[in-house]
């Protein structure tokens, strides 16, 4: 599909507690991951995060790409 970045699949919910994403949820014994966009560098240091408490909410397209505009134009 041409893709040029790093899809994550975490069926043990390793990177999740990795980044203290690992929420608890009333009724859902293993709980569910915590709504959250990161922008990670090639070196594995979380450049830019977005967290929230609610699940339905997630960051505009517009704020993603502000941070990754503003980390772009930083040096490395």
């Amino acid at each position: 599909m041409g893709w040029t970045y790093t899809f994550l699949s975490d069926e043990k919910a390793d990177v999740l507690h990795l980044y203290d994403l690992h929420q608890p949820q009333d009724g859902i014994p293993a709980g569910i991951a915590r709504p959250a966009e990161l922008l990670i560098d090639p070196t594995g240091t979380v450049r830019w995060r977005d967290l929230t408490d609610d699940y339905r909410v997630r960051a505009r397209p517009e704020a993603v790409l502000k941070a990754f505009d503003g980390i772009a134009g930083q040096p490395g």
